[in-house]
């Protein structure tokens, strides 16, 4: 029998942690956040580089693979005893390319879960406005030049199979409407 692996996936500020807490408090999952698995690593390399924006070229291309990396040796680790997981990342290149999900995918299945992409859905000047409230500091060059950000990170929904879920619905229903499409 295959443990859950749910993907949590979403533009920047659209919830991701809010709903992958939510789901994993709920399914007594093993919570995996990419942010908070790597994030003092990718912090301390960030400083290292001189930038703390996460898409700057020198930043993204030297860590990505490595940062995701780490996330999924965790998850597979809890799928192999059995524990369900829910991985929190933007996951921007497998949900655009369906030869990287299909690897994806198998590798977590190896491990013994059954994966499955949730999309947060949301609006590109509500994705600004949230970015403009988050008010943190690797979201600068996002805010400042929010439509060449816009240009380079399009919110259009994955060109996988993936469950949609309203980025603007409160968590209670953005909670139900995923539970109810996995069981």
């Amino acid at each position: 029998m295959s443990a859950l692996a749910l993907l949590v996936s979403g533009p920047p500020a659209s919830g991701k942690t809010t709903l992958g807490r939510a789901l994993a408090g709920h399914l007594g999952a093993c919570l995996l956040d990419l942010d908070i698995v790597v994030g003092a690593l990718t912090a301390t390399i960030a400083g290292l580089l001189g930038t703390d924006d996460l898409d700057a070229r020198e930043l993204a291309g030297a860590v990505r693979s490595a940062r995701y990396e780490c996330l999924l040796a965790a998850a597979e680790d809890n799928l192999r005893i059995g524990t369900p997981v829910v991985l929190v990342a933007p996951f921007s290149a497998e949900r655009a390319d369906p030869a990287r999900w299909l690897d994806l995918r198998g590798r977590l299945a190896e491990a013994g879960g059954e994966a499955t992409l949730v999309w947060l859905r949301l609006a590109p000047e509500e994705l600004v406005r949230r970015l403009r409230a988050r008010g943190a500091e690797r979201d600068g060059a996002k805010i400042a030049d929010p439509a060449a950000f816009l240009a380079r990170h399009p919110v259009a929904p994955p060109a996988i199979e993936h469950l949609a879920v309203d980025a603007t619905g409160d968590i209670a229903m953005q909670l139900a409407g995923v539970l109810r499409a996995i069981s």
